[in-house]
């Protein structure tokens, strides 16, 4: 009974709270305060994603170190194209990629636009390809590789 009232607890308080801070504490403000936080967790209902299924396994360690060793060396690799102005050829390209999981695919493009020098701009769900900026952009291979060998393989481990 609670639950179907209060799909989503935190989201009914937040609503309610911030209804009241920004319209003033009143008797009718907090009426309608309270009809927003019953209303609001209704709306959402239907826009629930279903469930991950995660593999917790050596995988998940492994990608968390490469994620935050690559974060690092892009950094340097960046500050070193930034402050010494060295020669770079900056580009687009299309990675074709396995993954089906939207949750894997999404990790994936957490990844790939926090490290530096790279940013996820695009997904072709039809093509099964993503589009990718790269800052120095020396071999496409290269980075296709890094992707796939580096990230896809340990997120198809992961996101079954």
């Amino acid at each position: 009974m609670i639950g179907r009232l209060f799909p989503y607890p935190l989201l009914a308080a937040a609503v309610g709270l911030l209804w009241i801070l920004l319209s003033g504490v009143s008797a009718g403000q907090c009426l309608l305060a309270a009809a927003a936080a019953l209303l609001v967790p209704q709306v959402m209902r239907p826009l629930r994603p279903a469930s991950a299924q995660i593999r917790w396994g050596r995988a998940v360690p492994r990608l968390v170190g490469l994620v935050l060793l690559d974060i690092l060396r892009s950094n340097l690799a960046v500050a070193r194209i930034v402050l010494f102005g060295s020669r770079r050829r900056s580009g687009f390209m299309e990675v074709p990629l396995e993954l089906r999981n939207p949750y894997a695919l999404t990790t994936l493009a957490v990844i790939i636009t926090a490290t530096p020098g790279t940013i996820w701009l695009q997904h072709d769900p039809d093509r099964q390809t993503v589009l990718i900026h790269v800052l120095d952009l020396k071999n496409e291979a290269d980075w296709i590789a890094l992707i796939k060998d580096r990230y896809e393989r340990l997120l198809k481990e992961i996101f079954p």
